[in-house]
């Protein structure tokens, strides 16, 4: 997925403009549904066990490339609501250097109140996604 803002900071200030938009979270929700639709198509072949995110109760692949300069992130979820949490990630962190991925913190999760509306095993997910994230940042720039 490639940025459609200029840093990981915009991205979160747009993301939470965005959301304030919504009046109550059956409106939040849905909107994250359509997110998730937006989602790049994922190749059939990387829906392998390598590409699992573990820690999530949804099904979700993960995929990065590239190097310190720019990392990209493809993934794809079963679940209509865990699609719409991973474009807001992919929106943030992909197509970013390591060390912005890594200053970068989801701050965006808290500001549109998604940490209070979560259930316990999407806010894992979502924690198992974010460290998937951080941890391709870092494992670069060790290299």
């Amino acid at each position: 997925m490639q940025p459609t803002e200029a840093s990981a900071a915009e991205a979160q200030r747009t993301i939470v403009e965005e959301f304030a938009f919504f009046g109550d979270w059956s409106e939040r929700y849905q909107y994250l549904i359509d997110l998730g639709r937006k989602l790049p198509p994922f190749n059939e072949a990387l829906k392998i066990e390598a590409n699992r995110l573990q820690g999530c109760q949804s099904m979700v692949w993960i995929v990065v490339k590239g190097d310190s300069d720019r990392l990209e992130f493809d993934a794809v979820s079963d679940s209509s609501i865990v699609s719409g949490l991973i474009y807001l990630a992919l929106r943030v962190y992909s197509g970013r250097s390591a060390r912005e991925i890594l200053a970068a913190t989801p701050d965006y999760i808290a500001d549109i109140g998604l940490a209070k509306h979560l259930s316990q095993t999407r806010s894992n997910g979502m924690a198992s996604l974010l460290q998937f994230i951080q941890h391709a940042a870092q494992s670069v720039l060790s290299t």
